[in-house]
């Protein structure tokens, strides 16, 4: 089975709008608290994602590319508003920082997150990193699709 471990945090700050962003539109065909299937164009590629069940920072993920054209079909079938935000990836002491700046109606909101080898792994934060809300269901994207950061 795939697994995800995955750490999130709000940031601070400007430091880490160094990296290029790269334009996200994705959509959740189902948001079910036990399975969530997400479609997602990234740039020039598209994939679509099964994950389960959170449990602390870890939890299956299945990702499988498909054809742009498919994806854009079926953000059209997704739960709307779709979640669309700008990522910048930034290497940071042996590790990807990926920052999600939010757009349309989750304006405002900026997050970080680290995948981990394992729950206990040890990393160092960059200063731009703020409070942790991994467990903080507010803030996983598909909850942001029904209910967005500015309606909070």
């Amino acid at each position: 089975m795939a697994i995800e471990i995955e750490r999130k945090f709000l940031v601070v700050g400007d430091a880490w709008r160094t990296a290029p962003p790269v334009f996200y539109s994705q959509g959740y065909l189902n948001r079910d608290k036990a399975r969530t299937v997400r479609v997602r164009i990234a740039g020039e590629e598209a994939f679509l994602t099964i994950k389960g069940t959170s449990v602390g920072a870890r939890r299956a993920e299945f990702e499988y590319p498909i054809p742009v054209w498919d994806a854009r079909e079926l953000l059209a079938l997704c739960e709307q508003p779709l979640i669309e935000k700008n990522r910048r990836k930034i290497l940071h002491e042996g590790f990807v920082w990926e920052v999600d700046e939010f757009l349309g109606e989750n304006l405002g909101l900026v997050v970080a997150e680290i995948e981990l080898p394992a729950e206990d792994s040890v990393f160092a934060k960059p200063d731009w990193v703020g409070e942790e809300v991994t467990e903080d269901a507010r803030y996983f994207n598909s909850n942001l699709s029904c209910t967005p950061f500015n309606r909070w």
